[in-house]
C-alpha cells in the first residue's frame, strides 16, 4: 500500500491541471491519482477513487466550487477538500469555507505552499491563503459591525438581499435614489465591505436576513 498522500485535481482550466500535475508528480509523498474537469465529475471521482485530498476550483462548470463541495460532503462527510482559486472576493470565501472546505488557496501561490497546503489538509488542519485568513479574521473579530446599522439601512440591507437595485429600493421604500446612495454607502463603510454583494455575504453570514429573502 503507498504511503503517499492521494490527491485529485477539479479544475476546468487544463493549463491549471497541467502544470499542478508536473509539479506534483514530482513529490516524493504526493501522487495524483485522478482529475476532472467541471465540478460535476469532481464529486463522481472523488466517491469513486476517495482521495486524501480533493484540490477543487471554485468557478467551474456543471456544478461550482461550492454545490461540488456541498454535494460531495453530503455523500462523504470525510473527505478533506482544498479549494485553489483565483477569486479573493467575500462572496467566494466565506460560502466555501462554511461549506465544509478545510482550506483555501490562491493559484496565485507558490507551488512549494500549495503542496505545503496540500499537506495540512491531508493531516485535518486548515490550509488558509494569509489574505484569505486576514478577511476571515477581521470579520470573525468584528461581529457586530452591523450594530451601528440604522433601522433605515436595514431595510435597505433586505432588500439588497432579494437583488433590488437602488432606483428599486427608493420606489420600494418611497424615498429618493440620492438618498439610497448614501444609505447603500453607509452600509458598506459600516460593515467595512467593498460592495453590495459583499454586504448581503455579510448580512447572510450573520443572521441579519434570510435566504427567504433573497
Amino acid at each position: 500500500m503507498s504511503n503517499k498522500i492521494n490527491v485529485i485535481l477539479v479544475d476546468d482550466h487544463e493549463m491549471v491541471r497541467l502544470g499542478l500535475k508536473s509539479f506534483l508528480n514530482l513529490q516524493g509523498d504526493v501522487e495524483l491519482v485522478g482529475e476532472a474537469e467541471n465540478g460535476r465529475e469532481g464529486v463522481d471521482l472523488a466517491l469513486e477513487l476517495r482521495p486524501d485530498v480533493v484540490v477543487m476550483d471554485l468557478v467551474m462548470p456543471e456544478l461550482d466550487g461550492v454545490q461540488a463541495t456541498l454535494e460531495l460532503l453530503k455523500e462523504w462527510p470525510e473527505a478533506k477538500i482544498l479549494v485553489l482559486t483565483s477569486y479573493l472576493d467575500n462572496e467566494k470565501i466565506y460560502p466555501v469555507i462554511e461549506a465544509g472546505a478545510k482550506g483555501y488557496m490562491l493559484k496565485t501561490s507558490s507551488a512549494a505552499e500549495i503542496l505545503n497546503s496540500i499537506r495540512k489538509v491531508y493531516r485535518g488542519e486548515e490550509a488558509i491563503e494569509t489574505e484569505v485568513d486576514n478577511k476571515i479574521k477581521y470579520h470573525d473579530s468584528h461581529p457586530n459591525l452591523h450594530d451601528d446599522l440604522t433601522a433605515r439601512e436595514r431595510d435597505i440591507l433586505a432588500l439588497l438581499a432579494k437583488g433590488y437595485d437602488n432606483q428599486t429600493i427608493a420606489n420600494e421604500l418611497f424615498i429618493s435614489l440620492k438618498t439610497v446612495k448614501t444609505h447603500v454607502s453607509n452600509i458598506l463603510g459600516k460593515l467595512n465591505v467593498d460592495d453590495r454583494t459583499q454586504a448581503v455575504v455579510y448580512a447572510f453570514r450573520h443572521h441579519l436576513v434570510s435566504q427567504d429573502d433573497e
